[in-house]
C-alpha cells in the first residue's frame, strides 16, 4: 500500500474522500485542528497546521508518495475580508505552492490539488463547454487564486519533476452539502413555490460527490495523469428547471414551480442586487470530461439521480450504493 497524506479532510469534500482513499491507501492527515469525528486510531494525523503558512512540515511529509490536496479557502457568498484576493492568494495560492514545494524537496511522487471550474470562468455559452486546452479568465478572487495555484503547481513539476494533477470540478453536491444546494432542498421539502419553472434554455455540469471521490483515488496512481488538468462531471448537463425538478424526485415531492419568464426574474434579481445569483441560475457552465473519459478511461459509477437520492435522505459519511 501506498502512503498518502491528505489535507482538508474535515472539509465536505475530504470528509467523504478520506474513507474512500484508506481502502488502498495507509493514509496520514494534515489538519488545522483536531477532529474526534474522522481521527480514529487507524489513522495518523498531524494537527496545528496552518494552511496560510504552513512552516516546516519535515515530519508530516516524510515516507509519504502521494499528497492529496484538498484544504483552502472556499469560495464565499458573503466575503468580509477587506482584500478578499489577498485572502484567497494567502491559502489557495502562496499557501499551496509552498505545501507543494516542501512535498517536492521531500521526493513525494504525486500531489493531487483539488482546483475549481472557476479558475477558468463563470460561464459558457449554451453547448460550447469549457475544455483544459482553452484560455482561462476567472472572474473572482477565488477563481484568480486557484488558477495562480494550478500555474504555479505545474511549473513546479517541470522544475523539480514531482507530478502534478489538478481536478477541476463544477459543482459539487452530495451528502452534507450545503449553502444554495441544502437552501434548495430544504425549500422543496417544504413544498415552498419557487419562481424556477421556465428556466429550460441553460445548462450546467454537475458532479455528485460519489463520482468525484472515484476520479481523484484515480488520479492518485494512474501514469497518465501526471501533470494533466482534467475536468469532472456526472456526465450530462441539465436545465436548472429539470436540475430542481430532479431534487424533488428525489425527496418523493411533486415540485411547485411557477413559471416566471427568464427576462423578468433577471429583472428582480437585479433590482435586489443579486446579479451573480441571476446568472447562476439563469446562465449556462458547462465542462467536458472527455479527457478524463479517453486519457484514463474513466467513467462516472453514480448517476446523478442516484447521488441525488443519497443527498437528500442520508447522512454525510455514508456511501450511496450506485448503478
Amino acid at each position: 500500500m501506498s502512503r498518502l497524506l491528505l489535507t482538508g479532510a474535515t472539509g465536505f469534500v475530504g470528509r467523504q474522500l478520506l474513507p474512500a482513499l484508506k481502502k488502498n491507501h495507509r493514509v496520514r492527515l494534515l489538519l488545522r485542528r483536531s477532529d474526534a469525528s474522522i481521527v480514529d486510531g487507524s489513522t495518523e494525523s498531524i494537527e496545528g497546521v496552518d494552511f496560510d503558512a504552513p512552516g516546516n512540515l519535515g515530519v508530516a511529509l516524510e515516507d509519504i508518495d502521494i499528497l492529496v490536496h484538498c484544504a483552502g479557502r472556499a469560495h464565499v457568498m458573503k466575503e468580509s475580508s477587506k482584500n478578499p484576493l489577498e485572502s484567497f492568494r494567502r491559502t489557495n495560492t502562496r499557501g499551496t505552492l509552498e505545501l507543494a514545494r516542501q512535498a517536492a524537496e521531500h521526493g513525494i511522487h504525486r500531489f493531487v490539488f483539488l482546483s475549481s471550474v472557476k479558475a477558468q470562468g463563470e460561464s459558457t455559452l449554451l453547448g460550447q463547454p469549457f475544455t483544459e486546452s482553452q484560455p482561462c479568465y476567472p472572474v473572482d478572487p477565488y477563481g484568480q487564486s486557484k488558477l495562480e495555484a494550478e500555474i504555479g503547481l505545474l511549473d513546479l513539476a517541470q522544475r523539480t519533476g514531482m507530478e502534478v494533477t489538478i481536478v477541476r470540478p463544477p459543482m459539487i453536491f452530495g451528502p452534507g452539502v450545503k449553502a444554495n444546494f441544502r437552501s434548495l432542498v430544504n425549500a422543496l421539502r417544504r413544498g415552498l413555490p419557487l419562481p424556477l419553472g421556465s428556466i429550460c434554455g441553460n445548462r450546467r455540469s454537475v458532479v455528485g460527490l460519489t463520482n468525484l471521490i472515484s476520479f481523484v483515488e484515480l488520479c492518485c496512481t494512474h501514469p497518465a495523469a501526471a501533470n494533466q488538468n482534467f475536468y469532472v462531471s456526472d456526465g450530462l448537463d441539465y436545465s436548472t428547471t429539470r436540475l430542481v425538478s430532479l431534487i424533488a424526485e428525489a425527496l418523493g415531492r411533486s415540485p411547485r414551480l411557477l413559471p416566471v419568464p427568464p427576462a423578468i426574474l433577471r429583472a428582480m434579481l437585479l433590482a435586489f442586487g443579486k446579479g451573480a445569483e441571476a446568472d447562476r441560475l439563469l446562465g449556462s457552465l458547462q465542462v467536458s470530461d472527455q479527457k478524463a473519459r479517453d486519457l484514463l478511461s474513466w467513467v462516472p459509477p453514480c448517476t446523478t439521480e442516484t447521488e441525488l437520492t443519497f443527498t437528500v435522505y442520508s447522512n454525510p459519511g455514508q456511501q450511496p450504493k450506485c448503478i
